[in-house]
C-alpha cells in the first residue's frame, strides 16, 4: 500500500504543480516577495548605472536596501553594497570614479556619508561623523554637500551631547510655541534647524553653508530638491520661508554666494511655492518650478528660467497645462527631460530651454525621474499596473525602452496578473472621466462578477498606470472582483481647470463621478449588481464617508485614514482649506456643507474603519470618531487600529494583515468570483 501511495503521489505531483502554477495570482504574499527597485542614477560617462533595491524579510518584519550596478547594455547586474543594511541617496563624483551614499553602519548613531571606489575593489569608507545624521546629498566639484538638522549655536561635540541627553531624558513631554509641530509621521523639534553643509570629498572639516546666512530650509521637510550648487561652487540656491508666518509658509528661492554671509530672495513677489532650484551645466541659468495659488498643492507647476547674470526670469511652460516635476538638464544646457503626469500616465517629456516647446517621449506606462549622462544616455525606472519598477534605457527619439535588470522575473513568471484597460465615461455635468478597469484572472464576460469601486486619495493625485504596493488593484481583482479606479474631478494630470474644479466643494462633483462610474458598471452584463462594494483612503476615505451618508448601491464600505470631520482636521500637520478659503470660523458654511460627520444620521452601511496612530496627516482621532459614530448608530462596523503605522500601512506583516482583513470584510458582503 505504501508503494502504491508513493507511486500515485509521483504520478499526480507534476499535474498538481502545473495546476497550482496556473492558478497563482498576485496575492499579498507575492507582493511582499517582490524586490522594490528605486530610481537610477548614471555616471557622467554613461558607463555605470546605480539603483537602490529593497527586499523584505517577512518573518523578521523588516527590509534592507542594497545598491546594484547595471550597464547600458543590460549585461551587468550585481550588488555593490552588502546585504542586511540600509543605504540611500547614491551620487557620483563629477569624474564618475567614486560613489557616495548614505548608510548607517557599525557604531553610527545616524546615517553618514560613505564613499566607494568604482574602478577598483574595496570597502566603502565613512567620510562624515555628523551627530544628527545627513540627507540630501549632492557632489559638486571638490565637495560633497548635505543637509543636517542642527541645534543653532552648538558645535558638533555639543550637539552630540545634546542628542544623547535628549535620548536619556526620562521626560517624554514635547513643547511647541509655534507651528509646525508635526509632519506626516514625525514630530518636529522646535529647537533644531535644517541647514546645508559641505565637506571636502578627500576628507576634512565640515563647513556650514546656509547657517551663516540666517535662513533655514523649510521646517516641515527637506530633501536634495531644496537646494543646488552651481558647477563652479560659487553659489547656492535654496528654499526657505520668505516671511515670518510659519502657519502658512511662503516657500521662496534664495541665492547666496558661498561664504558671503548674505542671501537674496529671488522670488519675493510670489506667495505660492517656488521650488526645485537647479543650475544649468554651465551655471549661467537657474531653473526652478513655480506655482501661483497659495494653499493649492495641485496648482500647475511651471518651469521658470533665471538668467544668473541679468537676474531676469522667463516662464518656460506657461502654455503647457501640465505640472513639470522631476526634471533634469541635458548636458548641453539646451533642454530638459522630465517625468510628467499626463492623463493618468507619467510620461517622459523633453522641454526646450529656448522656447519651452514640449514633446512627449514615452507613451504607455509610468516612468520615474530620468537620469542622463554626458553622452546622452537616458535611463529611468519604469512600471505599470502589471509589473513593478524596472530599470530601462530610453530611446530619446521614439520612446522605446531597453530593459537593464532582471529583478522579479522568477517570482512573476507563473503569476496570472489579470488584465486592465482605460475607459472613458460621462461623469458630473456630462464631462469625460477617465477610469482604469482591472479584470480578475480568467475573466469571462459571459459570467457575472462583483465590483470593488476604489476611490483614490489626494484628492489631487490621479491614479496612473503604475505598480502600487499599498493598494494594488490587481491584487484586489485576484480575489475575484472587477476593480475600478476612476480619476474623478479634482484628479491631477488632466489640466488645471479639472484639478481645481472641486475647490472648495470637495463633495459634489467627485461624488457624482463615482456614482456615474458605478452606473457604468451596473449596465454591463458581466457585473452582478447585488455584489457591489467600495472603499478608499485619505481623501478617498473622506469621499467614502460622504457616500456612507448618501443613498448608494454598495453592500459594504471600507474607509482607511479618512478625513471624517473637517473641523477636527485642524489637528493635522496641515489644514485642508484654511489657507485659501479661510478657516471654519471665517466661512463655516463651506465646512458644514462638505464635512461627512454632518450626515451621520443617515449612516446604515456596514463599514470597516482603519487608522494608524502615527498618522499626523489625518490624525487617528478621525477614525475613532467615525467608528464611535457608527457604533452609536447601531451600524455593523469594525475598527482596525495600527499603533505603529502612519498614513500608510508600511510594515510587511501589518500589510498582509490589512489585505487579509479587507478581503474578509468585502467577501462577507459581496461574495468574490464569477457566477
Amino acid at each position: 500500500m505504501k508503494k502504491v501511495g508513493i507511486l500515485l503521489m509521483c504520478l499526480l505531483t507534476p499535474f498538481m504543480v502545473v495546476a497550482e502554477q496556473a492558478n497563482k495570482t498576485l496575492s499579498v504574499d507575492v507582493l511582499w516577495q517582490l524586490s522594490r527597485v528605486g530610481s537610477p542614477i548614471i555616471s557622467p560617462n554613461g558607463e555605470h548605472i546605480i539603483a537602490p533595491v529593497t527586499e523584505y524579510d517577512v518573518p523578521e518584519d523588516k527590509g534592507t536596501t542594497q545598491l546594484w550596478l547595471f550597464d547600458e547594455d543590460g549585461k551587468t547586474q550585481r550588488p555593490l553594497t552588502a546585504k542586511g543594511m540600509r543605504v540611500s541617496e547614491p551620487v557620483f563624483s563629477p569624474d564618475g570614479k567614486t560613489l557616495a551614499f548614505i548608510s548607517q553602519r557599525d557604531k553610527d548613531e545616524a546615517g553618514q556619508v560613505y564613499l566607494l571606489p568604482m574602478e577598483q575593489a574595496g570597502e566603502a569608507q565613512r567620510l562624515t561623523d555628523v551627530p544628527g545624521g545627513v540627507k540630501g546629498l549632492k557632489w559638486v566639484g571638490k565637495h560633497i554637500y548635505f543637509i543636517s538638522r542642527v541645534f543653532p549655536g552648538k558645535n558638533w561635540d555639543e550637539m552630540a551631547q545634546q542628542l544623547k541627553a535628549n535620548k536619556d531624558n526620562k521626560v517624554s513631554a514635547r513643547q511647541w510655541n509655534a507651528l509646525p509641530y508635526s509632519y506626516f509621521d514625525h514630530w518636529i523639534e522646535e529647537d533644531r534647524e535644517a541647514h546645508v553643509f559641505r565637506i571636502p570629498a578627500l576628507g576634512g572639516d565640515v563647513e556650514a553653508i546656509t547657517q551663516p546666512l540666517g535662513k533655514q530650509l523649510p521646517r516641515a521637510s527637506q530633501s536634495a530638491g531644496n537646494y543646488d550648487i552651481d558647477p563652479k561652487e560659487q553659489y547656492i540656491a535654496f528654499n526657505s520661508n520668505g516671511w515670518d508666518n510659519q502657519v502658512d509658509p511662503k516657500i521662496d528661492i534664495f541665492l547666496a554666494k558661498i561664504g558671503s554671509g548674505k542671501a537674496v530672495n529671488l522670488t519675493p513677489k510670489n506667495n505660492a511655492p517656488d521650488a526645485n532650484p537647479t543650475f544649468s551645466p554651465n551655471g549661467k541659468t537657474l531653473a526652478f518650478t513655480r506655482q501661483l495659488i497659495p494653499g493649492f498643492y495641485a496648482d500647475t507647476s511651471n518651469l521658470v528660467l533665471l538668467d544668473m547674470a541679468k537676474r531676469t526670469e522667463k516662464v518656460l511652460t506657461s502654455d503647457f497645462d501640465r505640472s513639470v516635476s522631476n526634471f533634469v538638464w541635458t548636458d548641453d544646457g539646451k533642454g530638459f527631460y522630465s517625468a510628467i503626469d499626463d492623463a493618468a500616465t507619467r510620461r517622459i517629456y523633453h522641454i526646450s530651454a529656448k522656447n519651452g516647446k514640449v514633446k512627449p517621449i514615452t507613451k504607455a506606462t509610468n516612468f520615474g525621474k530620468p537620469a542622463i549622462s554626458k553622452d546622452g544616455t537616458l535611463v529611468a525606472a519604469n512600471d505599470s499596473f502589471l509589473y513593478p519598477a524596472r530599470i530601462v534605457k530610453i530611446n530619446k527619439r521614439n520612446g522605446k525602452t531597453t530593459r537593464l535588470d532582471k529583478f522579479n522575473d522568477d517570482i512573476l513568471a507563473d503569476v496570472d496578473m489579470g488584465t486592465y484597460e482605460s475607459v472613458t465615461y460621462k461623469g458630473y455635468n456630462g464631462d469625460d472621466i477617465q477610469m482604469w478597469v482591472h479584470y480578475p484572472p480568467g475573466f469571462d464576460k459571459s459570467k457575472k462578477y462583483p465590483l470593488m469601486m476604489l476611490i483614490h486619495g489626494g484628492p489631487h493625485n490621479a491614479i496612473s498606470d503604475g505598480f502600487h504596493f499599498r493598494w494594488n488593484a490587481q491584487t484586489f481583482a485576484s480575489w475575484g472582483y472587477v476593480t475600478a479606479w476612476p480619476n474623478f474631478h479634482g484628479s491631477s494630470s488632466f489640466g488645471q481647470e479639472f484639478a481645481d474644479s472641486i475647490n472648495p466643494d470637495w463633495k459634489n462633483k467627485s461624488l457624482e463621478d463615482v456614482f456615474k462610474a458605478t452606473e457604468w458598471f451596473q449596465q454591463k452584463d458581466w457585473i452582478d449588481n447585488d455584489r457591489l462594494v467600495a472603499g478608499g483612503a485619505s481623501y478617498g476615505g473622506y469621499l467614502t464617508s460622504i457616500i456612507l451618508g448618501e443613498e448608494h448601491p454598495f453592500n459594504a464600505l471600507f474607509i482607511h485614514a479618512a478625513v471624517y470631520n473637517m473641523y477636527s482636521q485642524m489637528a493635522a500637520d496641515f489644514s485642508v482649506h484654511s489657507t485659501r478659503f479661510g478657516s471654519y470660523w471665517d466661512n463655516p458654511e463651506i465646512y458644514k456643507s462638505i464635512s461627512p460627520h454632518y450626515n451621520a444620521k443617515n449612516f446604515k452601511t456596514p463599514t470597516l474603519v482603519v487608522h494608524g496612530q502615527l498618522d499626523y496627516r489625518v490624525p487617528v482621532g478621525q477614525g475613532f470618531e467615525l467608528f464611535r459614530t457608527l457604533q452609536t448608530r447601531g451600524v455593523e462596523s469594525k475598527m482596525i487600529y495600527f499603533p505603529d503605522e502612519n498614513h500608510w500601512i508600511m510594515k510587511p506583516n501589518n500589510s498582509i494583515y490589512w489585505y487579509n482583513q479587507v478581503q474578509d470584510w468585502m467577501g462577507r458582503f459581496a461574495t468574490p468570483g464569477a457566477k
